[in-house]
Order: C-alpha cells, then structure tokens, then sequence
C-alpha cells in the first residue's frame, strides 16, 4: 500500500500542476524544453503576444518551472531542472497512448 503525502506536499504538487495546466504556460514549456530562448523567440514559435508570453513567464519563473540566464544584453529561458522535462515527456506518452 503506498503512503499518501501529507497535505502540505499535496497542496504544493495542486499549486505546481495548476500553473502547468495552462494552455499558454504549456506551450511556452514546450517550446524551451530542449533549447533556452529569449522572449521573442518564444512570442514568435508560440504565435502569442509579448504581453502574454511575459506575464506567463512571470508566473512560470515564481512556481519555479523555468529559470533564466542573462547573456550579454538577452534573457534566455529554459525549463528549471530535469524534472520538467521529464513531467512534460510523460504526459505527452500518457496523452499518445490514449490515440492508440
């Protein structure tokens, strides 16, 4: 029998899954998973306004999903750590089974 997490854990997995639901947020995830980015890389690949890409971004840096690297006078993006990319791989194979 496997041992539920406590509350505190369940409450932070919600918070970290709900921000990674959004369609935008989503997509900007997708779009730096193997290569970092600047802002209008991204706004370009997602067909999405600065402003949204922006503020998405803002919310995606507090729930620490991606991070940032300054060089010279751009910003690149990219996903955090390993475990992003890994959460992103395994919902896209749990998604493409469901065609099969």
């Amino acid at each position: 029998m496997s041992q539920i997490p406590d509350n505190k854990v369940i409450d932070k997995m919600e918070n970290l899954l709900n921000v990674a639901s959004d369609f935008t947020r989503l997509k900007i995830l997708y779009c730096i998973q193997y290569e970092s980015k600047t802002v209008s890389q991204i706004v370009s690949e997602c067909q999405a306004s600065q402003s949204l890409i922006s503020h998405q971004l803002s919310i995606l840096r507090k729930a620490r999903l991606v991070s940032t690297e300054k060089r010279g006078k751009n910003v690149f993006y990219m996903l955090n750590d390993e475990h992003i990319d890994s959460l992103l791989s395994i919902v896209f194979e749990h998604v493409m089974e469901d065609k099969k």
